[in-house]
């Protein structure tokens, strides 16, 4: 699949600034997907090894596999692959288990701190992935659930451009109120897009 990313049709992109307007969208992956007939892109994802507490690092991975999976099937992805994360709410989830891991009497899960960072499930994609090109978190001014917001089509059309990356994944992803197990709707588990994008 290769769409403009400019064509409001093709996908839920924000309105593109110009470095943006000429990228090329290789495929996408979303969730949840209304538009799929698979059940289970309805809800939350399957949990992610080695990360706990919170459902947005599963939230991303997954989104994020299905649509390298898209355009290349199996792993790993030739070439060279950055990764974009664009979150204006962050895991919040994780946030909320440190601060009750650090009251007085309990002790704080290592795991808990690994995973705070954004960068770890992006190395857990590009490991997964064997993805070489650079990887990076940011937080937009403002962020719409199920969209990508334009500062981040932005930073994947200078990536390109400075010829630092031939494609970039562009993940967007906003938690949701759900806390991990639960079974409640997509709106809850939260929203996630992933698009691969090239110049």
């Amino acid at each position: 699949m290769t769409t403009d990313a400019t064509d409001p049709d093709a996908t839920n992109f924000a309105a593109p600034a110009p470095a943006a307007a000429r990228l090329r969208v290789l495929a996408e992956a979303r969730r949840p997907d209304p538009g799929s007939a698979d059940p289970d892109l309805a809800g939350p994802p399957p949990p992610l090894p080695g990360f706990a507490a919170s459902g947005f690092n599963p939230l991303v991975a997954d989104t994020a596999d299905r649509c390298l999976r898209a355009h290349h099937g199996a792993p790993p992805a030739p070439g060279r692959t950055a990764l974009l994360l664009a979150s204006a709410g962050g895991d919040r989830a994780t946030a909320r288990a440190i601060d009750r891991s650090a009251e007085p009497g309990r002790r704080p899960a290592p795991l808990l701190f690994f995973q705070s960072n954004p960068n770890a499930v992006l190395g857990h994609i590009a490991a997964r992935w064997g993805l070489t090109g650079p990887v990076v978190a940011i937080s937009p001014a403002r962020a719409v659930p199920g969209q990508v917001p334009s500062d981040a089509l932005d930073l994947a059309a200078l990536l390109l451009a400075d010829g630092d990356a031939d494609q970039v994944l562009v993940i967007a992803a906003e938690p949701g109120d759900a806390e991990p197990g639960d079974d409640g709707p997509g709106e809850a588990a939260g929203h996630a897009v992933a698009v691969l994008v090239t110049g």
